[in-house]
């Protein structure tokens, strides 16, 4: 699991056009990553729309957003389009960083066997250190946006 002041995990997961994106390629840059469960549902739609709606504000903090979910990169890859989503949407479909990360969904909507990713969001500063973290275990809650701009101000 990962926490508050560890270094985050890097990892490498294909993009909505199946190339490959590495935490480590952000380097030298504050990152939002946030976890969703799913491609097409309500809440994932709103939390990601926000992201996107907030983005110029975000990258005024000198952030970059990285959304991760298991569904595959085809889905993703609609997902982003029909959302006009313009930050990498990256496909964790052997769910080893929601893993590596400590948000695994177990059991996700009552399907025995099936690992979703927990509604997260980690702010990394520039050096890949993790210095906000939320974490829920209702899929149907957002995290509160405020505390993720907060977190990034308090980088600059």
């Amino acid at each position: 699991m990962v926490d508050v002041n560890n270094k985050a995990p890097d990892f490498t997961l294909p993009d909505t056009n199946r190339e490959m994106v590495s935490l480590s390629g952000l380097s030298g840059k504050n990152v939002v990553l946030a976890f969703y469960p799913a491609a097409f549902t309500g809440v994932c739609e709103k939390e990601l729309c926000a992201f996107r709606d907030s983005l110029a504000e975000l990258n005024d903090l000198d952030a970059h957003v990285v959304a991760v979910s298991v569904d595959p990169p085809f889905a993703n890859a609609a997902f982003a389009e029909r959302n006009n989503l313009n930050f990498p949407v990256l496909s964790d479909y052997k769910r080893e960083v929601v893993s590596a990360y400590g948000v695994n969904h177990e059991d996700f909507a009552g399907l025995a066997g099936y690992t979703a990713a927990k509604r997260s969001v980690f702010v990394l500063d520039a050096q890949g250190t993790v210095r906000y973290k939320w974490v829920s275990d209702d899929p149907g809650v957002e995290p509160n946006y405020d505390e993720v701009k907060a977190a990034l101000a308090g980088l600059k």
